[in-house]
């Protein structure tokens, strides 16, 4: 017994040992990560190697600070995150070339790229209700990248990273809708980065697109049994048709058309329909019949699907690409008392608005645009 008591004594002993000096290994591990944080973190006494470092547009602290490893400039890219966030700087970071200098503490790389870098850029200008066809020509215009390569990224580009993506019908399950794009390039003033990717173009125009889609909106979506492809669509003829004061009161004649039993089920605007006149600011004529190479020229399914005064209900897509005023106003619109149930407007040359809940209503209005719009050309 005493032979074994004293073996076991020598086997706790030995546990001891090992676990000592595993306590004591993590200890050194541990202070070792404090001391490589603390360094890392506050940077090198020695003067470090200038690198220049290329900041994308739209780049998040991970792709940053990915880029800051790659680069040299630092060690440990989690470690840049977590102190980024620490200090609460990540919106202050901005894009373009950068001159850094490897080793430098944090502090001074954050401040260094929280200023705007001396890259050259180009300011791109994109009106309400423009076309992803003329936005591409602007691309193009900016000497930033062909329209032809803008529209192929826009149409067939994996963009699942932003939240409204998943919404867009594929192509598979939209067979008669013009471009996937169109209605989703949103509308607005843009620095972009010369030399960039085609892609990150694009991908500029969407991060809007997605950033100004609230989760209350896509609640009130929920709410009333629509798609965004619906919406981004109606929103669309209310830009065209509108884009002013008038938005919520378009907007309730385009849903009052298009309500169960609704006895005028089309939406029988012209900005979307078989050409009327060449001045009518008309998508079909505009914009489908060039690209396909003539009027004659347009597939009859396309044709047939964007032709509001021969389709019921809302065409394959959008005809522009809508402001969120006018996105807004087709989800919830607020509309005047004249408005409320009409299914007809029309305008002047003025900018009068005229509404009725009749067709012969209609028809005493168009009489008295017509003469409105003829007192000016005398």
């Amino acid at each position: 017994m005493a032979h074994n008591d004293t073996h076991a004594a020598r086997k706790k002993g030995g546990a001891g040992k090992i676990l000592l000096v595993v306590l004591l290994l993590l200890l050194l591990a541990a202070g070792a990560a404090v001391l490589f944080a603390r360094s890392e973190i506050h940077g090198s006494s020695k003067p470090g190697t200038a690198v220049t470092v290329s900041i994308q547009q739209g780049s998040g602290v991970a792709t940053i600070a990915n880029k800051l490893k790659d680069a040299g400039v630092i060690r440990s890219a989690y470690l840049f995150r977590w102190y980024v966030g620490e200090k609460g700087a990540a919106a202050k970071l901005q894009y373009g070339d950068f001159e850094l200098t490897t080793g430098s503490s944090y502090d001074a790389l954050i401040s260094t790229l929280s200023q705007y870098a001396k890259a050259e850029t180009v300011r791109v200008t994109i009106p309400e209700g423009t076309t992803a066809i003329a936005i591409a020509q602007k691309m193009e215009a900016a000497g930033l990248c062909t329209a032809e390569e803008f529209l192929k990224e826009a149409n067939e580009g994996d963009f699942s990273a932003y939240t409204f993506w998943q919404y867009v019908p594929e192509d598979k399950d939209a067979p008669n809708r013009f471009m996937k794009c169109e209605g989703y390039l949103f509308p607005e003033t843009y620095e972009f980065l010369k030399g960039d990717t085609v892609h990150n173009y694009v991908a500029t125009f969407y991060a809007q697109f997605d950033a100004q889609f609230t989760e209350g909106m896509y609640a009130a979506l929920k709410e009333q049994g629509m798609t965004l492809s619906e919406l981004v669509t109606l929103s669309s003829f209310v830009q065209e048709e509108a884009g002013n004061s008038q938005d919520s009161n378009v907007a309730q004649v385009f849903r009052n058309r298009l309500a169960e039993g609704s006895p005028y089920p089309r939406l029988q605007s012209n900005t979307s329909s078989h050409i009327q006149s060449d001045a009518d600011n008309n998508y079909l004529w505009n914009w489908v019949a060039p690209y396909y190479g003539g009027w004659d020229d347009i597939p009859e399914n396309i044709l047939a699907a964007y032709d509001t005064y021969s389709c019921t209900g809302l065409p394959a897509g959008p005809i522009s690409n809508p402001g969120l005023a006018a996105i807004k106003a087709a989800l919830e619109p607020q509309p005047d008392e004249e408005a409320k149930d009409a299914y007809f407007f029309v305008t002047d040359l003025k900018g009068n608005y005229y509404y009725a809940h009749t067709l012969a209503e209609h028809n005493a209005n168009c009489k008295t645009a017509a003469a409105v719009n003829k007192s000016l050309k005398n």
